[in-house]
């Protein structure tokens, strides 16, 4: 793993579905470099809004660190304007912290135990660059979702360079297909470039049918 590829820079992400007006929900990565107890680490802040289909609009907050290297994660942190909270400290296999589903819930421990260290599933399109981009090459990697803590091991296949459209830039991307290794099932494809925002197009599959799609544009930095 080289994590290193990622150096600091903003980006926004607009999130299109068949199902909700576009876009349907938005938000700004921030990557900043750092240190915490000696060891280097990337500090990643998103915060975005949802809009849901004739429903209130809310809006959320994430706070993660990773170390800069491995991307093997250290800290979470999800708050959202419904009240939801979930802060989480990972140490390999062992994630802990609190949940709470909304503002008159209270918060629940969190003390459980991976089947292997794991990287975060809202963030799986970080791995395959950090592992390096060929024609052809197969990747596997566990993931694990801080959100429903469902754990998976992930494949990812890298097909041939293409041309891609985003947002009135053409990219000649890496095409990155993440499956879910038990069943083989399509997780999304992903479109990779060796410069920042890295993931510049997404697309994912609906349960209902349909595809939810994705595009990220570098922003300023504030």
């Amino acid at each position: 793993m080289n994590g290193r590829v990622y150096v600091e820079h903003a980006a926004r992400v607009l999130v299109h579905r068949p199902d909700v007006p576009p876009p349907s929900s938005e938000w700004t990565n921030t990557l900043t470099l750092g240190d915490s107890a000696g060891r280097p680490v990337q500090r990643w802040v998103s915060a975005g809004v949802q809009r849901p289909a004739g429903g209130n609009s809310t809006t959320w907050e994430i706070f993660q660190n990773y170390d800069r290297e491995t991307l093997a994660p250290y800290g979470f942190f999800f708050r959202s304007s419904t009240g939801m909270e979930i802060r989480l400290t990972i140490d390999g296999r062992r994630v802990r912290g609190t949940r709470r589903a909304n503002a008159s819930a209270a918060a629940q421990p969190v003390d459980l135990t991976l089947p292997a260290a794991a990287f975060m599933a809202n963030a799986s399109d970080l791995v395959p660059l950090a592992v390096g981009l060929r024609e052809g090459l197969v990747m596997t990697a566990p993931m694990w979702n801080p959100f429903t803590s469902e754990f998976r091991v992930s494949t990812f296949v890298v097909l041939p360079q293409r041309d891609i459209d985003v947002e009135g830039k053409t990219w000649r991307a890496w095409p990155v297909e993440e499956r879910n290794a038990e069943g083989n099932k399509l997780v999304a494809t992903w479109y990779v470039v060796d410069e920042a925002p890295y993931m510049v197009a997404g697309e994912v599959p609906l349960p209902g049918g349909g595809v939810q799609r994705m595009t990220e544009v570098l922003v300023p930095r504030r």
